[in-house]
């Protein structure tokens, strides 16, 4: 493999450190979840949070018409669920790609913490962030040919894993998932996978996996060739 991702302190963890997201943490139930296991349902209350410490999920809403849309990949250091504090109800499914670890902390003791630490300031950076991520995944990449939609999917996706993680560079959805992640057919990403197989940027076999991260991103056109 001719690159590597060096896993580094994100999210909400990275903006309060590591004394403070750990006060957060100790007044939390730990809880796990096994992969496409739903941390958070839509359309569920809000009366929780929860600090994401292992593994990542996939931010998913469904339409009118019953379809899923990717809105956000999140990794350890992320909160989720944090906006139904305020608007009282989820606006979103939370699905666990990997297996994953999280802690489960009440609204009340989440916003109590912060203003006791003064890190009001700290949560309004976090979720200015996150605003960005409103609009669904594939309409953030609607003027990028297929190819480059499937790809930097699939580097969000290895950029997200986390040290504990065996194979960092597996990209842990079907073809069904990447295709619904980017309202495209099941029959256009195969086409894509195999072709990406066929030049080294991914491995061979019936999983998804990257062989070459310097490849991948130029094929996302993130490199000058």
């Amino acid at each position: 493999m001719s690159d590597v991702i060096r896993p580094v302190r994100r999210g909400m963890r990275a903006l309060l450190g590591d004394e403070l997201w750990q006060f957060l943490v100790h007044a939390g139930t730990r809880c796990h979840f096994r992969p496409r296991e739903p941390l958070l349902r839509q359309g569920d209350p809000g009366d929780f949070l929860l600090l994401l410490a292992r593994g990542r999920v996939r931010v998913v809403r469904s339409d009118a018409e019953g379809a899923e849309l990717l809105l956000a990949l999140r990794a350890p250091g992320d909160v989720i669920g944090e906006m139904a504090r305020i608007g009282g109800g989820r606006t979103a499914t939370v699905q666990a790609i990997d297996r994953c670890m999280a802690y489960r902390v009440t609204a009340a003791s989440f916003d109590a913490l912060l203003d006791r630490h003064g890190a009001r300031g700290a949560l309004a950076d976090y979720l200015v962030g996150k605003l960005s991520e409103t609009v669904p995944y594939q309409h953030r990449l609607v003027h990028l040919p297929t190819r480059q939609k499937i790809t930097r999917l699939m580097l969000d996706v290895v950029a997200h894993a986390g040290p504990e993680l065996a194979d960092p560079m597996r990209v842990p959805f079907s073809l069904e998932m990447v295709a619904g992640s980017l309202g495209l057919g099941r029959s256009t990403v195969a086409a894509h996978v195999a072709a990406l197989r066929a030049a080294g940027v991914l491995r061979p076999g019936p999983r998804l996996a990257v062989a070459d991260l310097r490849l991948l991103r130029l094929e996302a056109g993130l490199l000058a060739s």
